[in-house]
Protein backbone atom coordinates (compact mmCIF):
# COMPACT_ATOMS: atom_id res chain seq x y z
CA UNK A 1 0.00 0.00 0.00
CA UNK A 2 1.31 3.43 -0.87
CA UNK A 3 0.64 6.20 1.62
CA UNK A 4 1.53 9.88 1.27
CA UNK A 5 3.67 9.75 4.41
CA UNK A 6 4.90 6.16 4.32
CA UNK A 7 6.64 4.23 1.58
CA UNK A 8 4.84 0.99 2.44
CA UNK A 9 2.49 -0.41 5.05
CA UNK A 10 1.13 -3.79 6.08
CA UNK A 11 -1.73 -4.88 8.28
CA UNK A 12 -1.38 -8.05 10.30
CA UNK A 13 -4.40 -9.58 11.97
CA UNK A 14 -6.19 -12.87 12.21
CA UNK A 15 -8.30 -13.73 9.14
CA UNK A 16 -11.37 -14.37 11.27
CA UNK A 17 -10.92 -11.00 12.96
CA UNK A 18 -10.67 -9.31 9.58
CA UNK A 19 -13.95 -10.91 8.52
CA UNK A 20 -15.74 -10.00 11.74
CA UNK A 21 -15.93 -6.23 12.33
CA UNK A 22 -16.83 -6.67 16.00
CA UNK A 23 -13.84 -8.88 16.78
CA UNK A 24 -11.90 -8.07 19.92
CA UNK A 25 -8.52 -9.20 18.58
CA UNK A 26 -5.86 -6.51 18.29
CA UNK A 27 -4.66 -5.37 14.89
CA UNK A 28 -0.99 -4.70 14.08
CA UNK A 29 -0.07 -2.21 11.38
CA UNK A 30 3.43 -1.56 10.05
CA UNK A 31 5.02 1.03 7.79
CA UNK A 32 8.48 1.61 6.30
CA UNK A 33 8.76 5.40 6.58
CA UNK A 34 9.76 7.48 3.58
CA UNK A 35 11.21 10.97 3.16
CA UNK A 36 7.83 12.65 3.58
CA UNK A 37 7.53 11.20 7.09
CA UNK A 38 11.04 12.28 8.10
CA UNK A 39 11.10 14.66 11.07
CA UNK A 40 7.42 14.35 11.99
CA UNK A 41 6.19 13.76 15.53
CA UNK A 42 5.17 10.15 15.89
CA UNK A 43 1.70 10.98 17.30
CA UNK A 44 0.91 13.35 14.42
CA UNK A 45 2.17 10.83 11.89
CA UNK A 46 0.03 8.05 13.37
CA UNK A 47 -3.03 10.30 13.26
CA UNK A 48 -2.44 10.56 9.50
CA UNK A 49 -1.71 6.88 8.99
CA UNK A 50 -4.66 5.68 11.13
CA UNK A 51 -7.23 8.48 10.68
CA UNK A 52 -10.11 6.45 12.13
CA UNK A 53 -8.53 6.90 15.58
CA UNK A 54 -8.31 10.24 17.36
CA UNK A 55 -4.89 11.72 18.07
CA UNK A 56 -5.57 11.60 21.82
CA UNK A 57 -6.40 7.90 21.56
CA UNK A 58 -3.18 7.24 19.65
CA UNK A 59 -1.20 9.17 22.26
CA UNK A 60 -2.60 6.74 24.80
CA UNK A 61 -1.50 3.82 22.63
CA UNK A 62 2.02 5.29 22.60
CA UNK A 63 1.98 5.71 26.39
CA UNK A 64 1.00 2.07 26.79
CA UNK A 65 4.08 0.98 24.84
CA UNK A 66 2.22 -0.32 21.80
CA UNK A 67 4.10 1.80 19.23
CA UNK A 68 7.54 0.61 18.13
CA UNK A 69 10.25 2.24 16.04
CA UNK A 70 12.78 -0.27 14.70
CA UNK A 71 11.52 -2.72 17.31
CA UNK A 72 11.90 -0.42 20.35
CA UNK A 73 8.92 1.09 22.19
CA UNK A 74 8.43 4.81 21.63
CA UNK A 75 8.77 6.58 25.00
CA UNK A 76 7.23 9.96 24.17
CA UNK A 77 4.51 11.26 21.86
CA UNK A 78 6.88 14.01 20.66
CA UNK A 79 9.47 11.53 19.32
CA UNK A 80 10.61 12.52 15.83
CA UNK A 81 10.81 9.80 13.22
CA UNK A 82 13.39 9.30 10.48
CA UNK A 83 13.11 8.13 6.92
CA UNK A 84 13.79 4.43 6.58
CA UNK A 85 12.61 3.53 10.07
CA UNK A 86 10.18 0.69 10.64
CA UNK A 87 7.05 1.90 12.48
CA UNK A 88 4.74 -0.61 14.10
CA UNK A 89 1.55 -0.03 16.12
CA UNK A 90 -0.81 -2.48 17.82
CA UNK A 91 -4.40 -1.29 17.97
CA UNK A 92 -7.46 -2.50 19.84
CA UNK A 93 -11.03 -1.46 18.98
CA UNK A 94 -12.03 1.69 20.85
CA UNK A 95 -15.01 1.78 23.19
CA UNK A 96 -16.89 3.69 20.49
CA UNK A 97 -16.11 1.00 17.93
CA UNK A 98 -17.48 -1.67 20.25
CA UNK A 99 -20.62 0.28 21.13
CA UNK A 100 -22.86 -1.29 18.50
CA UNK A 101 -22.53 -4.89 19.73
CA UNK A 102 -25.37 -7.22 20.73
CA UNK A 103 -25.65 -7.70 24.49
CA UNK A 104 -28.28 -9.84 26.21
CA UNK A 105 -30.14 -7.26 28.29
CA UNK A 106 -33.53 -8.05 29.88
CA UNK A 107 -36.27 -6.12 28.11
CA UNK A 108 -39.74 -5.59 29.57
CA UNK A 109 -41.73 -5.90 26.34
CA UNK A 110 -45.39 -4.91 26.46
CA UNK A 111 -46.20 -5.54 22.79
CA UNK A 112 -44.36 -6.97 19.82
CA UNK A 113 -45.10 -7.98 16.25
CA UNK A 114 -42.98 -8.21 13.11
CA UNK A 115 -42.97 -4.40 12.68
CA UNK A 116 -42.42 -2.89 16.13
CA UNK A 117 -42.19 -3.42 19.84
CA UNK A 118 -43.30 -1.39 22.85
CA UNK A 119 -41.20 -1.72 25.98
CA UNK A 120 -41.22 -0.44 29.54
CA UNK A 121 -37.77 1.02 30.18
CA UNK A 122 -36.45 0.91 33.75
CA UNK A 123 -34.75 3.92 35.29
CA UNK A 124 -30.97 3.70 34.96
CA UNK A 125 -30.94 2.16 31.49
CA UNK A 126 -29.21 4.33 28.87
CA UNK A 127 -31.05 4.27 25.55
CA UNK A 128 -28.21 4.93 23.09
CA UNK A 129 -24.40 4.59 23.42
CA UNK A 130 -22.59 7.82 24.26
CA UNK A 131 -19.54 9.01 26.13
CA UNK A 132 -19.31 7.13 29.40
CA UNK A 133 -21.91 4.58 28.29
CA UNK A 134 -20.49 2.60 25.39
CA UNK A 135 -22.12 -0.68 26.45
CA UNK A 136 -25.09 -1.99 28.40
CA UNK A 137 -27.54 0.28 26.60
CA UNK A 138 -31.01 -0.39 25.24
CA UNK A 139 -29.53 -0.32 21.74
CA UNK A 140 -27.17 -3.17 22.68
CA UNK A 141 -30.14 -5.13 24.00
CA UNK A 142 -32.16 -4.55 20.82
CA UNK A 143 -29.28 -5.81 18.68
CA UNK A 144 -29.34 -9.02 20.71
CA UNK A 145 -33.15 -9.26 20.69
CA UNK A 146 -33.65 -9.49 16.93
CA UNK A 147 -31.14 -9.73 14.11
CA UNK A 148 -32.78 -7.17 11.82
CA UNK A 149 -32.03 -4.41 14.33
CA UNK A 150 -28.47 -4.24 12.97
CA UNK A 151 -29.80 -3.07 9.59
CA UNK A 152 -31.76 -0.16 11.07
CA UNK A 153 -30.47 3.28 12.07
CA UNK A 154 -30.05 3.33 15.88
CA UNK A 155 -31.39 -0.25 15.92
CA UNK A 156 -34.90 1.11 15.30
CA UNK A 157 -34.99 3.63 18.16
CA UNK A 158 -37.28 6.49 17.09
CA UNK A 159 -37.46 8.47 20.34
CA UNK A 160 -35.55 8.42 23.59
CA UNK A 161 -36.02 8.62 27.32
CA UNK A 162 -33.34 10.04 29.60
CA UNK A 163 -31.30 7.48 31.51
CA UNK A 164 -33.14 8.12 34.78
CA UNK A 165 -36.61 8.40 33.25
CA UNK A 166 -38.66 5.22 33.31
CA UNK A 167 -41.59 4.15 31.16
CA UNK A 168 -42.92 3.37 27.73
CA UNK A 169 -41.06 3.54 24.42
CA UNK A 170 -41.87 2.34 20.92
CA UNK A 171 -39.11 0.85 18.75
CA UNK A 172 -39.30 -0.01 15.05
CA UNK A 173 -38.25 -3.43 13.75
CA UNK A 174 -38.46 -2.73 10.01
CA UNK A 175 -37.52 0.17 7.75
CA UNK A 176 -41.13 0.96 6.70
CA UNK A 177 -42.24 0.99 10.33
CA UNK A 178 -39.34 3.21 11.33
CA UNK A 179 -40.04 5.70 8.55
CA UNK A 180 -43.73 5.87 9.45
CA UNK A 181 -43.10 6.22 13.20
CA UNK A 182 -40.57 9.01 12.71
CA UNK A 183 -43.06 10.87 10.55
CA UNK A 184 -45.88 10.31 13.04
CA UNK A 185 -43.78 11.69 15.92
CA UNK A 186 -42.78 14.71 13.84
CA UNK A 187 -46.45 15.29 12.96
CA UNK A 188 -47.37 15.02 16.68
CA UNK A 189 -49.57 12.00 16.02
CA UNK A 190 -48.03 9.97 18.84
CA UNK A 191 -49.50 10.69 22.27
CA UNK A 192 -46.87 10.73 25.04
CA UNK A 193 -48.06 11.40 28.59
CA UNK A 194 -45.75 11.46 31.60
CA UNK A 195 -46.30 11.45 35.34
CA UNK A 196 -43.95 13.70 37.30
CA UNK A 197 -43.27 14.28 40.98
CA UNK A 198 -42.19 17.90 41.39
CA UNK A 199 -41.35 20.42 44.09
CA UNK A 200 -43.80 23.13 45.09
CA UNK A 201 -47.56 23.43 45.08
CA UNK A 202 -49.04 25.12 41.99
CA UNK A 203 -52.00 27.47 42.22
CA UNK A 204 -53.28 26.26 38.87
CA UNK A 205 -55.03 23.00 38.02
CA UNK A 206 -54.01 23.01 34.37
CA UNK A 207 -51.50 25.07 32.41
CA UNK A 208 -49.65 25.10 29.12
CA UNK A 209 -45.95 25.84 29.05
CA UNK A 210 -44.91 27.11 25.64
CA UNK A 211 -41.29 28.27 25.71
CA UNK A 212 -38.34 27.65 23.36
CA UNK A 213 -35.60 25.30 24.50
CA UNK A 214 -31.91 25.35 23.59
CA UNK A 215 -28.48 24.72 25.06
CA UNK A 216 -27.89 26.62 28.30
CA UNK A 217 -25.28 29.29 27.43
CA UNK A 218 -23.96 29.26 31.01
CA UNK A 219 -23.70 25.47 31.45
CA UNK A 220 -23.34 23.40 28.30
CA UNK A 221 -24.44 20.14 29.94
CA UNK A 222 -27.91 21.61 30.51
CA UNK A 223 -30.76 22.77 28.36
CA UNK A 224 -32.69 25.94 29.13
CA UNK A 225 -35.50 28.21 28.01
CA UNK A 226 -33.67 30.55 25.64
CA UNK A 227 -34.83 33.12 23.11
CA UNK A 228 -33.18 31.39 20.17
CA UNK A 229 -34.23 27.88 21.14
CA UNK A 230 -36.53 25.45 19.33
CA UNK A 231 -40.28 25.79 19.92
CA UNK A 232 -41.55 23.51 22.69
CA UNK A 233 -44.94 22.99 24.28
CA UNK A 234 -45.93 20.95 27.32
CA UNK A 235 -49.47 20.69 28.68
CA UNK A 236 -49.47 20.17 32.45
CA UNK A 237 -52.27 19.03 34.74
CA UNK A 238 -51.97 18.86 38.53
CA UNK A 239 -53.12 15.42 39.71
CA UNK A 240 -52.33 15.78 43.42
CA UNK A 241 -50.93 18.26 45.93
CA UNK A 242 -48.88 17.64 49.05
CA UNK A 243 -47.39 19.96 51.65
CA UNK A 244 -44.50 21.01 49.39
CA UNK A 245 -44.78 18.79 46.34
CA UNK A 246 -47.14 18.01 43.48
CA UNK A 247 -47.99 15.12 41.23
CA UNK A 248 -48.28 16.26 37.62
CA UNK A 249 -49.44 14.86 34.32
CA UNK A 250 -47.39 16.22 31.40
CA UNK A 251 -48.36 15.83 27.76
CA UNK A 252 -45.66 16.50 25.17
CA UNK A 253 -46.48 18.35 21.97
CA UNK A 254 -42.81 18.43 20.95
CA UNK A 255 -39.82 16.34 21.86
CA UNK A 256 -36.96 18.62 22.86
CA UNK A 257 -34.09 17.31 24.94
CA UNK A 258 -35.03 17.37 28.65
CA UNK A 259 -38.24 19.20 27.72
CA UNK A 260 -40.40 18.38 30.75
CA UNK A 261 -37.48 18.83 33.14
CA UNK A 262 -36.62 22.23 31.68
CA UNK A 263 -40.18 23.52 31.40
CA UNK A 264 -41.16 22.55 34.95
CA UNK A 265 -37.97 23.97 36.45
CA UNK A 266 -38.51 27.20 34.51
CA UNK A 267 -41.99 27.50 36.04
CA UNK A 268 -40.61 26.93 39.54
CA UNK A 269 -41.42 23.21 39.89
CA UNK A 270 -38.23 21.21 39.32
CA UNK A 271 -38.58 17.44 39.45
CA UNK A 272 -37.82 15.75 42.74
CA UNK A 273 -34.37 14.20 42.45
CA UNK A 274 -33.38 16.19 39.35
CA UNK A 275 -30.18 17.82 40.61
CA UNK A 276 -29.24 19.10 37.14
CA UNK A 277 -32.27 21.40 37.14
CA UNK A 278 -32.44 22.28 40.83
CA UNK A 279 -34.56 19.45 42.17
CA UNK A 280 -33.54 18.01 45.56
CA UNK A 281 -33.80 14.32 46.37
CA UNK A 282 -36.70 13.48 48.71
CA UNK A 283 -38.50 10.45 50.07
CA UNK A 284 -35.74 8.04 49.12
CA UNK A 285 -35.96 8.76 45.39
CA UNK A 286 -32.50 8.30 43.88
CA UNK A 287 -33.34 9.63 40.40
CA UNK A 288 -35.54 12.23 38.76
CA UNK A 289 -39.25 11.75 39.40
CA UNK A 290 -40.38 11.28 35.80
CA UNK A 291 -42.19 8.32 34.24
CA UNK A 292 -43.52 7.83 30.68
CA UNK A 293 -47.02 6.71 31.67
CA UNK A 294 -49.00 6.51 28.44
CA UNK A 295 -48.11 5.91 24.79
CA UNK A 296 -50.75 5.87 22.06
CA UNK A 297 -50.41 5.83 18.27
CA UNK A 298 -51.68 4.26 15.08
CA UNK A 299 -49.83 1.11 14.04
CA UNK A 300 -47.43 2.28 11.30
CA UNK A 301 -48.40 -0.53 8.91
CA UNK A 302 -52.01 -1.61 9.49
CA UNK A 303 -53.12 1.69 11.15
CA UNK A 304 -54.96 0.02 14.06
CA UNK A 305 -55.09 2.09 17.22
CA UNK A 306 -52.58 1.06 19.89
CA UNK A 307 -52.49 2.43 23.44
CA UNK A 308 -50.42 1.40 26.45
CA UNK A 309 -50.15 2.55 30.04
CA UNK A 310 -47.45 1.83 32.59
CA UNK A 311 -47.97 2.21 36.36
CA UNK A 312 -45.42 4.06 38.45
CA UNK A 313 -42.43 1.83 39.27
CA UNK A 314 -41.94 0.98 42.98
CA UNK A 315 -39.35 3.69 43.77
CA UNK A 316 -41.40 6.50 42.27
CA UNK A 317 -44.66 5.13 43.65
CA UNK A 318 -43.28 5.16 47.21
CA UNK A 319 -41.98 8.72 46.84
CA UNK A 320 -45.28 9.82 45.26
CA UNK A 321 -47.28 8.38 48.17
CA UNK A 322 -45.04 9.90 50.82
CA UNK A 323 -44.70 13.31 49.19
CA UNK A 324 -48.37 13.68 48.39
CA UNK A 325 -49.90 12.16 51.52
CA UNK A 326 -52.37 14.46 53.38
Amino acid sequence: MTHPTAASATVDRDDDAAAEPDALEPERREWRLDAQAHGQRVDKLLATLAPEFSRSHLQGVIAQGHVLLDGAAVATVARRVKAGQHLQVTLWPTAQALAFRPEPIPLSIRFEDEHLLVLDKPAGLVVHPAAGHWSGTLLNGLLAHHRDAAALPRAGIVHRLDKDTSGLMVVAKTTPAMTALVRAIAAREVQRIYHALAHGVPAWRETTIEAPIGRDPQQRTRMAVVAGGKPARTDVRCLARGHDACGLQCTLHSGRTHQIRVHLAWRGHPLVGDALYGGAGRWGLQRQGLHAHRLAFAHPIDRRALAFESPLPPDLRRAWQQGLSP
